[in-house]
């Protein structure tokens, strides 16, 4: 049966089939219920979400898709398109932007490539977990299907059909899980066809016709992972344990950092879920706002965010708290995890501040203070969030991070199909380069 596609602006297709468990927390219907409550997302925060809804027709019904004529941002979604869907399969958040603001992947140079050519850039289309640099599934499948070409092919219809009624210069899906990458890369054309094509023609050759590519773009970030390569890859019986898997003046830096701490009289202790007190919450966002206060910023996230998570999925919650001499806390830094039941658990970094300047705080409350939490858990993975070769020496390996693009003026596609191109040969070396920079001993470097 043939797969079509709906636009809703709103979230009640959630009701209409039973979802599977996403990958991890921040794809949870809750964490995005938290961000739409609190404002967040939505057209007052710049991240104005349409909804693909992928399925497949009742019988003897066509799709009747949405004229692009005089359609303004508000009128996408608003006809009611779901009294004929017999079986949803999939469904792909989007988000209509004018801003970058929460992506973490930029395209600042592609938009100051079209103002010098007097081209607008904005509005763009994107597909990510606003404000999360946390790679993932980024479409919602139901219950019995599995990610493939049909429904990533009808999903980039909905996208540029979107594109079309707005006028959106571009698509951007962020930190897509590699599965993603892969399929959409084999369903569609690339930046490998764009460079063959333009041969060709140099050649002489009548010139191809391509439809608008899908161009990868990847990245690097820092995953530690609980194996210990000496015990048969089983998980670390505890930091000590970790720690005899690096290089002895690695440990050595680590251990005198974790000293540094202690003896500036800070203490750290972590709670999770309904121990963490609403006093914790508020000392925790004091500190997080203090992070965007020393750039002259304001946060992205509220307090009644942080205060929805709290009340809506306190089991993924842990936080992680510095105090001094006084007990008055001074740092603070929110991880999200993974329930046991999940494949690959995994503790993920996510928010972080500090009241002042302490040495080698950072790294205990955000590194160290999670490895141990990873281990005590049994979690198979900790991703501590974007950048950083001050995680690698701390034994975070490189990982490739994924993220598609679609450009929807023809002019610019070769340019930035080039740009992908090269930029995919330059992270390659660079994550070599990082890897061959590994804090491991020569028996426990990862493969």
């Amino acid at each position: 049966m043939k797969l079509e596609y709906a636009l809703i602006r709103d979230t009640s297709w959630q009701s209409q089939a039973d979802w599977q468990t996403p990958d991890t927390p921040f794809m949870s219907f809750t964490f995005w219920q938290a961000l739409a409550d609190t404002g967040a997302i939505g057209d007052q925060a710049g991240w104005l979400p349409i909804y693909i809804m992928i399925h497949r027709m009742a019988d003897g019904l066509t799709a009747k898709p949405e004229s692009s004529d005089s359609n303004t941002d508000a009128d996408i979604g608003n006809r009611d398109q779901t009294a004929s869907i017999a079986q949803p399969v999939a469904v792909l958040p989007v988000f209509i932007k004018s801003h970058h603001s929460g992506e973490f992947v930029f395209d600042h140079a592609w938009a100051q490539a079209y103002a010098r050519y007097g081209v607008e850039y904005y509005p763009r289309l994107v597909t990510s977990v606003p404000y999360t640099p946390i790679t993932g599934q980024r479409l919602w499948l139901a219950e019995g299907e599995s990610l493939n070409e049909d429904i990533v092919k009808t999903a980039m219809l909905g996208v540029d059909d979107i594109a079309q009624q707005v006028g959106a210069s571009s698509w951007h899906g962020l930190f897509v899980a590699p599965e993603l990458a892969e399929v959409a890369n084999a369903s569609m054309p690339t930046d490998i066809d764009i460079e063959h094509a333009l041969a060709a023609q140099d050649e002489g050759v009548a010139p191809i016709v391509i439809d608008t590519p899908i161009l990868e773009r990847q990245g690097c970030q820092f995953l530690w992972q609980n194996k210990d390569l000496l015990q048969d890859e089983q998980p670390f019986a505890d930091f000590e344990a970790f720690l005899k898997t690096l290089k002895a003046k690695k440990r050595k830096t680590i251990r005198a950092e974790r000293r540094k701490v202690a003896q500036q009289d800070i203490k750290c202790q972590r709670k999770c879920g309904d121990d963490i007190t609403d006093e914790d919450w508020k000392a925790f966002y004091h500190c997080y706002v203090m992070t965007y206060a020393v750039r002259g910023q304001q946060p992205y996230l509220t307090m009644a965010f942080f205060r929805a998570l709290a009340e809506m999925m306190p089991e993924h919650l842990m936080l992680a708290q510095a105090t001094d001499s006084n007990n008055e806390i001074i740092a603070s830094s929110l991880f999200l995890y993974d329930t046991p039941d999940n494949e690959n658990p995994t503790l993920y970094g996510r928010y972080w501040g500090a009241l002042g300047e302490y040495d080698s705080l950072h790294f205990e409350l955000c590194y160290y203070q999670g490895i141990e939490f990873a281990i005590e858990k049994g979690l198979v993975y900790f991703d501590p969030g974007t950048q950083g070769e001050h995680k690698l020496v701390r034994g975070f390996i490189p990982t490739t991070t994924h993220s598609l693009h679609r450009i929807y003026d023809p002019r610019f596609v070769p340019a930035i199909a080039n740009f992908c191109s090269q930029d995919r040969e330059h992270m390659a070396r660079y994550r070599q380069q990082a890897f061959e920079a590994l804090p491991f001993n020569a028996d426990n470097m990862p493969i």
